[in-house]
């Protein structure tokens, strides 16, 4: 990428020809939906329900069921972005594939077994909800960013802030990255982000060691990390694709060596990587603005995106209760 490489040392981060992974008629969105994924993450707690025409899926929709304390829980696994349904585009005219689309998904939302929590968040490609509004769930939005085409990666350079460029060629001079397996220091780099927070990651190291292999495994993932000439760890991210997008999807760095600009530059490495191996980046997004601010600096556009909730009798009651405790407290 021009203007880009720097004096620093850089390791052999490039991308493997592309493999084919997802194509049109399959029935996912991302790689979330895969069958792998779903085991890795939820293993043994997960089901997919499909809808099927003449023969073949037309739409799909994976859960993940968990129990705690007896109540019933249809959550999102950790470290996993969308699920959702995944829909075939119908044939016909508009008012056709819109009646199409509502009457695939209304068969979907029919088969979601009872719960008493239920919450996802789904694949920005998907907007046509009403179907499960029309049976008492709930919505709202939240927003990812994405580098929707990584083919020019020219123009990609070209729209990072100047500043993010600057960070760019600064830790060139002084930080080595590297990329592969190595879960221990993610989990190492991400306990620190959190650490400063006063918080602990929301998965162990075996949970995450199990994901970075099972993607590292099928070619589908890999850990990039950013060290100093001293051999000093600086940062981590995790990158996972299919052949569609890649996805930035968890990284830490440690607080007292930020001034490197290690982040930077990883982002970076990884977007380069990406645009061998998928079509799209998605930066996963964030309410929190800094890191808002810090992905939306490598030039990247909003996407909105639905979260999916519902609640059973049960649990609205309790929870009317306990509000009204917490007024009667107050």
């Amino acid at each position: 990428m021009k203007d880009s490489k720097g004096k620093g040392r850089q390791n052999a981060t490039t991308a493997k020809p592309l493999i084919p992974r997802q194509g049109a008629n399959e029935p996912y969105n991302s790689i979330f939906q895969r069958d792998w994924w779903l085991d890795t993450v939820a293993p043994g707690q997960w089901q997919s329900f499909e809808v099927t025409q003449g023969g073949k899926i037309v739409a799909r929709m994976p859960i993940v069921q968990r129990r705690r304390a007896g109540v019933r829980l249809l959550k999102m696994p950790r470290l996993t972005q969308t699920l959702g349904p995944w829909v075939a585009t119908p044939e016909g005219s508009l008012p056709t594939r819109l009646a199409k689309e509502e009457e695939w998904l209304s068969e979907l939302a029919s088969k979601i077994p009872q719960f008493d929590y239920f919450c996802q968040n789904w694949h920005y490609s998907v907007q046509n909800w009403l179907p499960f509004l029309w049976r008492g769930f709930q919505s709202s939005l939240s927003t990812t960013y994405i580098l929707p085409d990584l083919t020019d990666l020219e123009a990609v350079w070209r729209n990072y802030r100047g500043a993010t460029r600057t960070a760019v060629r600064k830790a060139q001079q002084a930080i080595v990255v590297d990329s592969g397996n190595d879960a221990d220091s993610l989990y190492e780099m991400t306990s620190m982000s959190f650490g400063q927070w006063g918080r602990t990651p929301p998965y162990s190291r075996e949970y995450l060691t199990r994901l970075v292999d099972a993607c590292y495994e099928r070619d589908a993932g890999k850990v990039f990390t950013a060290k100093d000439e001293q051999g000093n760890l600086h940062a981590a991210l995790l990158l996972v694709w299919d052949r569609n997008t890649a996805y930035y999807l968890v990284s830490g760095s440690a607080p007292a060596l930020r001034a490197s600009c290690a982040m930077s530059l990883l982002m970076h490495e990884a977007i380069c990587f990406a645009s061998g191996v998928s079509r799209t980046f998605d930066f996963e997004g964030s309410v929190v603005k800094p890191i808002e601010r810090f992905v939306r600096s490598f030039g990247a556009e909003p996407r909105p995106f639905i979260t999916l909730r519902g609640y059973s009798r049960k649990l609205q009651i309790a929870q009317g209760f306990r509000d009204m405790f917490r007024q009667t407290a107050a």
